[in-house]
Formats: C-alpha cells, structure tokens, sequence
C-alpha cells in the first residue's frame, strides 16, 4: 500500500505516503488504483515529495473495462496500489498484435519497453492531426506510423488509399522502398517538376474541374467572377462537343459572341480582326468564315463581307449583322451537357473570352474590371509552364483519373500516392491540393455504396493550405472544413501535419479526433491548442515544452487516456535533416 488518502479535491487525490521514496524509482506519471468493496479507481501521480503525493483521477473499472472519466471519486478507506500491468494492458492496449484491429504506434516514455499498440478503426477512421514546432519530430512521426501500418505486422492494408501531399518533398525516401518487404505494397509519386522526366508528372484533366476548382487556379477574389467562369464552362463543354444535336446551341453562343463585338463600337479593323479571331477558333458546318452570305443576284462569303474599304468602314456591317442574327436561338439553354467532353486549358481561354464579351466587357469599363482579371490571370496560367500540369492527351472520367492515381508504374494499385508540391509556388500549392482534395471527396459523395472505399488525405504543412481564407465568402464553403465535417461518413479522412496550428482553419482543427503533439513552445500555439482541444489540460500544455524530438503526447478517441510516446526511427528516414553547417561551412 503506497500510503492513505488525506485529502479529496475535484480531481485530484492528496495522499500521505507510507513508503521510502528515496528507495523507490521515479514515480511520476504511474499510474495507480484506489480500491474498495466496489470500486476500482485509476489515477496519475502527478507530484510527489518525501511525504504526500498528488495523484489525478482519469478513469475507472467498471467490471473489469476501463473507462476513462469518473463517477465515483475514491472513498477515504480505500487502498491505493500501483497498478497492475493486466490492468495497464485495458488502459494502453495489449502489447501484442494478434490480428489486423491494431496498429504499433511506439513505446510508452513512461513504462519502459511497454508498447502502445492503437486500434485501426479508432485512429484512421477519424480525422487526425500531428502538431509540433520544426525539429520536433513530425516528418519522422509520420513517415514511422505509415512504416509500421505497412511493414509492422503480417497484417497489410491493401486496399487503403493514402494521398499525401508533401510540401518538400520529404517522403519519397521514406516509402519508395515500402515493397522490398512485401511485393504486394506499393507507392507513387509524382512531381510538380515539369523538367524532370525521372518521375511520373502529376496531371490533372482540366474538363473534370468544376466552377470552384477553377476559381481556385485563377485565384478568384470576388463573387461575381464565378458566373463567368461557370458560363466559361458551359460555353467550352458544348463548343469542343461533337455531338450534332448541339449544334443550333453552338452556332447561338458562337453569334452572340460575335454580335457583341459587332455592336462594340470598335474601329472596323478592330471589329473584323476579332471577328476572324472567334471564327478560326470555333466554328460550325453552317457558320463558318466561309458560309454564304445571299443577297438578291449574287452570294458571297462571310469573310468576303468583313472586307474593310480604303475609307476603313466596314461596307457590309448591316448585312454581317442581320446574317448573325438568324443564329440566335429565342429560348437559350443554360443548362450543362452531361457528356464528358475532352477540352485543353486554351480551348478555356477562349471559352472565357466567349463568356466575358457576353458578360457585356466590351462595352461597360466596370465589368471589365472584375472580370478581365480572370482572362489575364488564365493566360498566364496557359502561357506558364504550370500548363503541363493540366496537358492529358486521352479522356477520362473522375472515377478513371482516381484510378490512374493510385495504379503504379507497374501497373499494380498503389496503397500510398505521394504528391511533390514543392516545385510549383504556394497560390498553385494551395489549389492544386484543394482541387484533388474535391474531387476524391466528391467522388465518394456520389458513390453508390457509402464510405465504400475510404480515402486519407495528409497534408504536410498543413497551415499554409488548411486555412481559414475567403472561400466560404466567395464559394460558400471551405473543402477542408466541409471534408472534417462531412468526410467521416463517406470515409474521406484528413490528416494535418503543422508546425503553426494557430494559422489552421479553427474547424478543421476543432473536427479532428485524435492529435499526436511532439514539441510545441509558442504561447501562441499553445494556447489555441487548449482552447480548441477540450480535453487538454495546463499539465499538458508542460509537458509539450520539454518533449525530447520523436517524443509525443498523443491523445484522442482511439487513446483512453493521454499517452506518452517515443516513436521509433523510420528505416528509411525522410529527407527532413537540417543543413549540416560542420560540414557545410568548414569543407
């Protein structure tokens, strides 16, 4: 018996100790238990001298089941007893894995060699967030989890998904060599780099964007950019369509367009450039540069009546308008043809130049203001090298990209895709992981059999994607915020890696479940930390400002009380090292 109860406050538990603590070995954070006739009692020491001891209530047995809480407190003729390690094993885990319901995480700081073994369901199945300063461990956390999920155990999830977005491009060396144990896993990268042909380019088909996604690339900062950008998107899909039946709805937006500029006020040049311009990049069996244009005694072609006289008038232009009026249909259809229609990022510049003249640009300089920046900033895009990110030679669906993500250079499914984002700038970072990041959540949205084939999405600095910026002013929602709190039930999970969790979305925070915090010192940090995360205490908030790198406190639905937990090393380890300046400096 360590002692006897003098003292009940709250939660915490004052005890006179009755042993030699001067024989004993450090006894801070054991755990012990208060017995009686009917009640079992867990608590933490938390201080201890020569005399007393303050121990903290964190759970109970209840017939033979831990849980943590309480709703007893220990009566003052309890026994108190340092807990015994079958008891240990129903708070921490077991400390072997006998089947596939379990993970190893690593050892506990506090009992020695003692492992901490999680369950799969209660840690993978909910969202989840790794937070610690630079140097503190996080890379080397990450990498040595998603180690031991595959190599830990004879125990391999090959139907898993993991895309992680890797904002230094830290982890190919941890996980390209993931199949030297087992043929059966394997992993894909691919780069941002377009000078590099040694890894498999990262390209996403631009047709299976949506009205939010492009928003996204081009940096949209006013509501009313998106009505063009979706009219953009309806006018690309129905030009670059080859079905006929469409083809009274592409000879309508086709003159329209050109009435517009038509009826610009432009010089004539001007007006017959631009004309010429929209024809020889869109164009239709019946309206064509080379269409006929009949009058009474002789027929001429439209690019005939365009033609400018030496006083620069364009002699034809009440003709030239009257035969592009009998194109526009009374009743336009709005709506957007379901067919998957192939289309390239220039066949959406000139859509969007489609959409803004008849958004009326040519003729209302406040338009224009709002709305050109879209045609500069997408011609920059089309015009940068950035564009190869976007260049897919061959159609294919949502479901098909997704698949071609996660098949290998082999051939066979990959369980972990890497994606290098550390050759494009942050703007293009950002959208880049929020347009993939839609479409697997949306992919699983719409499939037939919910959470059927689950997705986790890890992103590492996560603070500079994962923030609370204008997309809820301007889209309405922020993906991030809406996949925390929609995604578990269609099993799209995020994991955020942060070393700044005070510039993350307070959402997207506020929904993970389970946290594995190494080193923090900010206050800042700190304190947004205890206030988003209800469960953790100011001793905690002591502990993380001392924590050796590698070491965790790891806390959350899938622990039953707050862990302490060195992870082992990864073999291999990720290229996250500082620079070495002995080496560096003096060579």
């Amino acid at each position: 018996m360590l002692g006897k109860i003098i003292e009940i406050y709250e939660r915490v538990v004052t005890l006179e100790l009755a042993i030699d603590i001067a024989s004993q070995t450090n006894l801070i954070n054991l755990h012990v238990v208060f017995e009686d006739e009917q009640n079992r009692i867990v608590g933490e020491i938390k201080s201890i001298d020569q005399k007393l001891a303050k121990i903290t209530i964190v759970g109970e047995f209840v017939n033979d089941q831990f849980y943590p809480g309480f709703s007893k407190k220990p009566s003052f003729r309890s026994s108190v007893r340092m807990i015994r390690l079958e008891e240990l094993s129903k708070i921490l885990g077991d400390q072997q894995i006998i089947d596939k319901s379990q993970v190893y995480f690593g050892l506990s700081t506090i009992y020695t060699n003692y492992r901490i073994n999680v369950r799969v369901n209660s840690f993978f199945s909910n969202h989840f967030a790794v937070i610690g300063n630079s140097g503190s461990g996080k890379s080397f956390t990450v990498a040595r989890l998603i180690q031991n999920l595959f190599n830990g155990s004879s125990f391999v999830p090959l139907r898993s998904n993991l895309f992680i977005f890797d904002a230094y491009g830290e982890y190919h060396n941890a996980f390209s060599r993931l199949g030297d144990t087992n043929p059966m896993i394997k992993y894909q990268t691919y780069t941002t780099d377009v000078q590099d042909a040694s890894l498999r380019l990262l390209k996403i088909p631009i047709w299976l964007l949506g009205v939010d996604d492009v928003a996204q690339l081009l940096g949209v900062d006013h509501p009313n950019q998106l009505p063009i950008i979706e009219k953009a998107l309806r006018f690309v899909r129905i030009l670059n369509n080859h079905n006929p039946d469409l083809e009274k709805r592409k000879n309508d937006i086709i003159a329209r367009a050109i009435l517009d500029i038509l009826l610009s006020g432009k010089e004539s040049v001007k007006i017959r450039d631009q004309v010429t311009a929209v024809l020889t990049n869109f164009h239709t069996t019946k309206l064509n540069l080379n269409s006929e244009v009949k009058q009474p005694g002789y027929i001429r072609t439209l690019k005939q009546c365009l033609f400018i006289d030496q006083t620069g008038k364009m002699q034809e232009m009440e003709l030239v308008v009257k035969f592009i009026s009998e194109f526009i249909l009374v009743d336009q259809d709005e709506t957007i043809p379901n067919d998957l229609v192939y289309f390239t990022l220039t066949d959406l510049e000139q859509a969007l130049d489609f959409a803004l003249i008849s958004e009326g640009v040519l003729k209302s300089d406040k338009i224009f203001d709002y709305a050109n920046i879209l045609s500069v900033r997408l011609h920059s895009l089309v015009s940068s090298s950035y564009a190869k990110l976007f260049e897919c030679n061959e159609l294919m669906s949502v479901g098909d990209f997704i698949g071609r993500l996660l098949t290998a250079n082999d051939g066979k499914k990959a369980q972990i895709v890497n994606f290098n984002i550390q050759y494009v700038d942050d703007r293009m970072a950002k959208a880049i992981t929020k347009i993939i990041s839609r479409i697997l959540f949306q992919y699983n949205v719409e499939a037939r059999q919910r959470a059927s084939i689950p997705f986790h999405i890890i992103i590492e600095e996560a603070h500079r994607y994962v923030q609370s910026d204008r997309d809820v002013e301007i889209l309405g929602y922020n993906i991030f915020d809406r996949i925390t709190k929609e995604g578990r039930k269609y099993g799209v999970l995020l994991g955020l890696i942060t070393q700044r969790p005070s510039e993350l979305s307070e959402t997207a925070l506020s929904q993970c479940s389970n946290f594995i915090i190494l080193r923090t010192l900010h206050p800042k940090d700190l304190d947004f930390i205890k206030s988003m995360i209800c469960s953790f205490s100011c001793d905690m908030i002591e502990e993380l400002k001392s924590l050796r790198p590698g070491n965790a406190v790891a806390f959350g639905s899938a622990f039953k009380i707050p862990v302490s937990v060195c992870f082992d090393k990864p073999n291999p380890e990720p290229i996250s090292s500082n620079a070495n300046l002995e080496n560096l400096w003096y060579s």
